[in-house]
């Protein structure tokens, strides 16, 4: 093993041991992250405003990463206290790192450990990779953490790496996501572009990527922060760089930003709502809708709403690939419309349907759409559709058989990426009626009730073999997820019928 793998190894298993100790005084995974956010930040400006790179940032000198080194004990936590009040009031990415800052490490001593622990290495000399590896590690920690719900802004990578191998993203052209979370699909694309095995860039375009390819909305102040960081420490964005993850809701209006490609993977749960204190001081909420002139509809099922809101981002010949949960899939009413227009107004090419098992959110069933926007025309633009099921006898989980890219592999070859009009099924109603990749026609789709696109041909073994019934942790899982879906649904009745 190198050196530098050594030193790579040796940082990591440092910032994790000190997350362990953290662990046990009840500072959480995400409330490490977000104090190792702000000192790593400052610990890098720090070294990035002396010699070589003798750079002026905009961090007052009060304020700066000496003037914590230089504290001990009690005068240490209240100037830490202070520092990121202060900074809290910046602006540009320095004041979006610390909006909302806190002090979370009550200990002045492990306050002081943790600072010196940073202040011993040079990170301004670590590789992206580096950097990325060890932030993107507490990251996923952070996710397995069920009880903080910070699952549902982490889609596993492996899926995430599946999406841009199939959309192929090009140098000096722009992505967004509406719902970014922790950033996955910027950092997936980033590598993709630039991998000098897909691309070869020039500094035109290195300077495109690091600092206009990408754009993203994120509502949760903590959650944003980390996507910033993550991007940084992944050598996206800079010091001074505008921020170009939005705090605001991307749904509330088109911003009129147009993008060549969309990659998200839209927040769960169907309703959007708002939560407000009432004439009586009890915690209320109540359900969203967005009236856009640019919708096809309006509802309040948020999953709905980001189709077609994503559709409005794209340029007249941009491309989507969107995580989206079964029920955007089948549902009536507004689902049918929306359904119905996407396959008018939009190449919907591909549907990649998703085993359970691989999110954080347990139970959740979801699909990869991919669609290209294209310009108007009395036509359908959607011809055929390609389903890739991924679902029916697969099973995956989080700890003993996680997702991973050779999962994916069959179905990124089937895909056919650098010629998608050149597919070949492996579905054979004779000779291969278990083959997974099969196209159904625009007419044979429009024909089925609601215009449903939730297909499936291959057998579910599950309920025909007794022998081979999966591990019981997943019929748990299947089990507990029915139950939550049919009790949301009544819930849901209920609302209706009481009018509320």
């Amino acid at each position: 093993m190198s050196n530098e793998s050594n030193n790579t190894s040796s940082i990591i298993s440092k910032v994790w041991s000190f997350c362990t100790i953290l662990k046990d005084d009840g500072v959480s995974y995400g409330d490490y992250l977000e104090q190792l956010t702000y000192l790593l930040f400052l610990k890098m400006a720090d070294e990035f405003s002396k010699p070589p790179y003798s750079r002026k940032l905009p961090i007052p000198k009060d304020y700066n990463w000496e003037s914590l080194v230089a504290k001990r004990g009690a005068e240490l936590e209240n100037h830490y206290t202070n520092l990121l009040r202060e900074l809290s009031q910046s602006k540009g990415v320095l004041g979006q790192i610390f909006i909302k800052s806190q002090n979370k490490i009550q200990d002045p001593a492990k306050l002081f450990k943790l600072i010196d622990m940073i202040d011993k290495e040079q990170w301004s000399t670590m590789g992206a990779d580096v950097k990325g590896k060890i932030y993107e590690g507490l990251l996923e920690k952070n996710a397995e953490d069920t009880k903080s719900g910070a699952g549902q802004y982490f889609t596993p990578r492996a899926l995430i790496r599946a999406m841009v191998e199939c959309v192929r993203p090009e140098p000096m052209k722009t992505i967004a996501d509406p719902a970014c979370g922790t950033g996955g699909f910027f950092l997936a694309a980033y590598d993709f572009i630039a991998n000098p095995d897909n691309y070869s860039l020039n500094r035109e375009q290195k300077e495109f990527l690091k600092h206009q390819t990408f754009f993203g909305n994120e509502i949760v102040a903590g959650t944003r922060r980390m996507a910033l960081m993550n991007l940084f420490l992944h050598n996206i964005g800079d010091f001074e760089s505008d921020n170009f993850i939005s705090p605001a809701d991307a749904l509330i209006s088109d911003s009129g930003l147009r993008v060549d490609y969309v990659l998200a993977n839209p927040p769960f749960g169907k309703k959007s709502s708002m939560t407000f204190t009432n004439d009586e001081g009890e915690q209320d909420s109540e359900d969203l809708t967005y009236n856009r002139q640019d919708f096809w509809v309006t509802t309040s099922n948020k999953q709905l709403n980001f189709v077609q809101h994503i559709r409005t981002m794209l340029k007249s010949d941009g491309r989507a690939a969107v995580v989206l949960p079964d029920n955007v899939l089948f549902e009536g009413g507004a689902g049918e419309t929306i359904r119905k227009k996407l396959l008018e107004t939009t190449n919907l090419h591909t549907i990649l349907r998703l085993p359970t098992g691989i999110f954080y959110k347990q139970g959740v069933k979801a699909n990869v759409l991919f669609f290209d926007n294209k310009p108007a025309s009395k036509n359908a633009q959607t011809k055929e559709i390609w389903f890739y099921d991924f679902r029916t006898n697969i099973h995956f989980t989080l700890k003993k058989n996680p997702l991973r890219l050779e999962d994916l592999k069959d179905f990124i070859d089937c895909y056919n990426p650098t010629n998608i009009n050149k597919r070949k099924e492996t579905y054979n109603a004779d000779s291969n009626p278990e083959g997974r990749w099969r196209k159904f026609t625009y007419d044979e789709i429009i024909e089925r009730d609601k215009t449903s696109l939730d297909i499936t041909w291959i057998k579910d073994k599950s309920l025909t073999d007794l022998d081979n019934l999966p591990d019981p942790d997943l019929l748990a899982n299947d089990i507990i997820e029915n139950l939550k879906s049919g009790i949301e649904s009544f819930e849901e009745i209920m609302v209706t019928i009481n009018g509320k």
